[in-house]
């Protein structure tokens, strides 16, 4: 019997022992995120009739004109999307004009107070001045870093009556890790965009 007793104890200690190897370790693997094959850079020139400016755009995207906002009308024909197929991403656009350097000032306001919103989830916001006084047009661009709704807006005006608003969104839960090289791509893009800006 004594015997039967201290083979099942050494049975019993062999497997707590195979139990306790390497191979029952488990170990925590780094998050991973999926490859992400990017289109070759190729821009096309953005000259609709419904807009008094142009500029260059990604030829990968679609220009997407704004029927109806919140069911009603917009108010200008000048409000649309750039939009990424490929990575479901949206440029808004929206157009207004001024009619008096009153009417610009409260434009510019508006674009500030929007851009103040993000602050709510915002890790930090660069304000980067835009000046090109040979084609009459100067704005404000605001990198925003953190998990905030719209990493990237900007607005222009020509300082008379003009004034274009743009912000990007990717239609996605905000991870600004796995964002970041959607991200970096998509700011190339709209770096572009404003630098071949002109007014008509």
């Amino acid at each position: 019997m004594t015997r039967y007793i201290s083979s099942f104890f050494l049975l019993c200690l062999l497997l707590i022992c195979f139990a306790c190897g390497e191979e029952g370790v488990i170990t925590p693997r780094p998050r991973a995120y999926p490859k992400i094959d990017f289109p070759v850079k190729n821009y096309e020139a953005f000259d609709k009739d419904y807009c008094n400016f142009s500029f260059q755009y990604p030829a990968y995207t679609e220009i997407v004109q704004d029927t109806s906002f919140f069911n009603e009308k917009p108010a200008h024909p000048c409000w649309f999307d750039i939009f990424y197929p490929s990575f479901d991403a949206r440029l808004h656009f929206t157009y207004a004009s001024a009619d008096s350097p009153e009417a610009l000032s409260e434009l510019k306001n508006d674009a500030f107070e929007l851009v103040d919103w993000q602050n709510k989830r915002a890790n930090y916001i660069e304000e980067i001045r835009i000046q090109k006084p040979d084609a009459n047009l100067e704005g404000m661009a605001f990198d925003i870093t953190g998990p905030a709704a719209s990493p990237f807006q900007f607005y222009l005006t020509d300082n008379r009556e003009h004034f274009v608003r743009a912000s990007l969104y990717f239609n996605t839960h905000i991870n600004p890790d796995s964002l970041a090289p959607l991200y970096d791509f998509v700011k190339m893009d709209i770096t572009h965009l404003i630098d071949t800006f002109e007014w008509e």
